[in-house]
């Protein structure tokens, strides 16, 4: 076992990043990462259910949690608000915010912080989430922020940079460089504190491939092998969904992260090109990567409609589907055994004995021989916040030492700390994640470009196309229009 992540993930060069879903995603209790708002709201896409919300502020401003205390910051009687994501029935973020901030008003006589509990499906997050941050009325001051939407929240003027208060803060350091990155505008500005990233692979049942007539451990060399398996799951073992690969609007962002884009980084293309600054149409290799996805659903080798197109898919995976052993192989992401922790949503000690790990592999096995994105979140600053002040004094608080550990051990998140990567307990449990923690070495990126939230939901829009009966060259057609509309003709290119 590699140890030590991190030493690892601070080798590895950022060029355009965002650390991530996924997507949730890190979802530190529930999976389907984790990873649309601010400026890209009409395009909502995610890391879950993708539903264009018609939920009012007031309807996302109800507290999960509220701390009370005496006089409040800067004397006007208002709390500190942090805005989070709770999805499912996970409550490790929950707790350890209630936990962290009961400890700081206490080290703090007279202040007081409140807990917004936005209770939604990641994509409805990111809805209620923005009609929140629109008004200095209904603001929160710290925003739980998934990293690919930073650009697109900082062009709409909803987040404030935090270099001033990063040049004086002594725990800043320990972050590794690409880490910061994910937080980082395309104004060089920092705008959100990384809590941890994660990254991508297939989660398997081990016996249920055993009695497919698969050796274990599995680790699949091509795309041809993962259907292979899948195909003999079908075959052989009734009764079992031989794969799960995200593939609708609802899932939002892990449609875009863990399904579509883990496939489409596999066949050597991008989404985007760099040498050209142009966004990349009329790819064969986007096409191809439908087409996987085609299969799937063709040869009913996945979820069946309507669990396929549930917003709740993530969460059935995680809490059902795996455990119970229903699901033979998950394209899924690095932080799923957070939730079957003991402090998880769904404990299942087990978890480690049961499944198999192994890297999502390329097209046709060409160099690097394996693929993976990488997602993760920040804690940001409302433009509006009336105390950014305190507000960066309460990210401090979350994010040091002792917290950042607890937090990222108990999420299962991949360190961002080189201080928490030396953490005897992280290094024990991910020691069972076996390729996930290898993968870092490969991992890739969105774009980080203010566009790609929208973009994105065109992916999902494709991918449930090809889901639900359309040809991957219909689908793919599409798509191409739409990023033309989307970034103007002139700022495509056809490779």
């Amino acid at each position: 076992m590699k140890r030590g992540l991190l030493v690892t993930l601070s080798v590895v060069t950022a060029t355009t990043m965002v650390l991530a879903g996924c997507s949730k995603d890190k979802k530190a209790a529930t999976p389907a990462a984790k990873t649309t708002s601010s400026a890209a709201v009409s395009a909502a896409p995610s890391a879950a259910p993708a539903s264009s919300s018609s939920a009012t502020a007031g309807a996302a401003s109800t507290p999960a949690s509220t701390v009370a205390a005496t006089t409040a910051p800067g004397g006007d009687g208002k709390p500190i608000k942090i805005a989070f994501q709770q999805f499912g029935e996970g409550r490790i973020m929950d707790d350890f915010l209630k936990t962290v901030t009961d400890k700081y008003q206490a080290d703090n006589p007279g202040s007081k912080v409140e807990l917004n509990a936005i209770q939604a499906s990641e994509n409805d997050y990111y809805t209620k989430l923005a009609l929140l941050v629109k008004s200095d009325k209904t603001t929160p001051d710290i925003i739980h922020e998934d990293t690919f939407l930073i650009n697109s929240d900082i062009s709409a003027g909803y987040l404030k940079p935090l270099d001033d208060y990063l040049a004086a803060w002594d725990q800043w350091p320990q972050y590794v460089d690409n880490a910061k990155a994910a937080g980082r505008g395309l104004d060089g500005k920092v705008y959100g504190v990384p809590d941890g990233t994660d990254t991508r692979g297939l989660w398997y049942n081990k016996e249920v491939l055993a009695k497919a007539g698969i050796a274990v451990p599995w680790a699949p060399k091509t795309w041809d092998d993962v259907l292979a398996a899948a195909r003999a799951v079908k075959a052989k073992v009734p009764g079992v969904t031989p794969i799960n690969v995200y593939a609708s609007k609802a899932a939002g962002e892990a449609t875009s992260m863990q399904g579509f884009e883990m496939l489409m980084y596999g066949t050597g293309a991008s989404l985007y090109d760099a040498e050209s600054k142009k966004w990349i149409v009329g790819s064969k290799q986007f096409k191809d990567s439908l087409g996987f996805m085609k299969t799937v659903f063709s040869e009913k080798l996945g979820p069946n409609p309507q669990q396929a197109l549930d917003a709740q898919l993530g969460n059935i995976v995680h809490d059902d589907l795996l455990p119970s052993g229903k699901l033979a192989i998950a394209l899924d992401g690095s932080w799923l055994p957070g939730g079957w922790g003991p402090k998880g949503g769904k404990p299942w000690p087990e978890w480690a004995d049961k499944l198999g790990v192994t890297a999502m592999p390329t097209q046709t096995g060409q160099a690097p021989g394996s693929v993976s994105l990488s997602g993760g979140w920040t804690w940001a600053i409302s433009a509006k916040s009336a105390h950014p002040d305190e507000a960066f004094k309460v990210i401090q608080a979350l994010q040091n030492a002792e917290n950042a550990t607890k937090y990222t051990n108990d999420a299962a998140q991949i360190s961002v700390r080189k201080d928490v990567a030396g953490d005897q307990a992280y290094k024990d449990w991910t020691g069972k994640m076996g390729a996930l923690s290898e993968v870092v070495a490969v991992t890739q990126y969105r774009p980080a470009y203010s566009e790609y939230p929208r973009i994105s939901n065109e992916i999902q829009v494709a991918a449930e196309a090809v889901a639900t009966g359309q040809s991957p060259e219909k689908a793919a057609a599409a798509y191409d229009a739409a990023v033309k509309r989307i970034v103007g003709e002139d700022k495509t290119i056809t490779k």
